[in-house]
């Protein structure tokens, strides 16, 4: 064999190796990828769920039990983080309207979801509510009833009426005939639980859930039911979730036994 094509001969196989190692590279880094993103979904599909980091915009009045709801959430979906953003919400629909990234949303009404039919998914209500009177601890106005509260001597504290547990509240009053002129009208309910709690105010209408948080700075006076109200919870995703299937799970969640024991036990009432 010639000199010439022994040179040629071995050129050419240190090209071809040349080119197989970069292509063994690219294969070897595929099969990384593919184990990694098998391995992130057998960790959600384990759980029932996708793993994702998700953000729940969530009405003000969620604000103690949700905290609970998303640990037991997460500890029942390794590899899922759930962030909670709490507001009155008229303010989280103002969120989701300037586009604010989040996947998914809970009202305390059906009228603020309703306006955002657009923006949501399907909704389901996941649990309901009512008013009492949160007054004083030990009541020391010795507050009864919703007529009590038009005493002009009493200062009184209501939710601003663009928000839900403020309409409910104008609501009963204007059924009842009871005009009452609140001192402060507040962005949320946990506003007005605020208010009284550091003897701002004398009284405020919020929902029992919130002032069952403050036993021990707060009493709450009953509404009758032939009186109240009564708040529905929806839930949705929103559609400009980035994590579409997860942010569905976590709302299926919602409706589903354990986190309807975790929402009863805290004092809401079954959807």
């Amino acid at each position: 064999m010639s000199l010439a094509l022994t040179r040629r001969r071995a050129a050419s196989a240190l090209m071809t190796a040349a080119l197989l190692v970069p292509l063994a590279a690219c294969g070897g880094e595929s099969d990384s990828k593919k184990n990694a993103d098998a391995g992130s979904t057998a960790e959600g599909s384990a759980s029932g769920a996708p793993a994702a980091d998700l953000t729940v915009l969530a009405a003000a009045s969620l604000t103690d039990v949700f905290k609970t709801a998303g640990a037991a959430y997460e500890k029942a979906n390794p590899g899922t983080k759930v962030t909670f953003s709490f507001a009155g919400s008229q303010e989280l629909a103002a969120q989701v309207k300037q586009g604010a990234p989040a996947d998914a949303l809970v009202t305390a009404d059906t009228r603020t979801m309703d306006g955002l039919r657009g923006d949501t998914g399907s909704p389901e209500i996941i649990a309901k509510n009512r008013l009492v009177i949160a007054t004083g601890e030990g009541n020391p106005d010795r507050i009864e009833s919703l007529k009590d509260l038009a005493d002009p001597q009493l200062k009184v504290v209501l939710a601003a009426p663009e928000v839900p547990v403020g309409r409910y509240g104008k609501q009963v009053l204007d059924a009842q005939k009871i005009v009452v002129k609140p001192v402060s009208q507040e962005p949320n309910v946990r506003a007005v639980l605020s208010k009284v709690e550091l003897g701002e105010a004398d009284a405020g209408i919020v929902y029992k859930t919130d002032a069952a948080t403050a036993t021990d700075k707060v009493d709450a006076v009953e509404i009758p039911d032939a009186q109240n109200a009564i708040a529905d919870y929806p839930a949705a995703t929103l559609k400009t979730s980035e994590h579409t299937d997860a942010a569905a799970a976590f709302v299926s969640w919602l409706s589903g036994p354990e986190a309807q024991k975790i929402l009863q036990d805290a004092g809401f009432q079954k959807p």
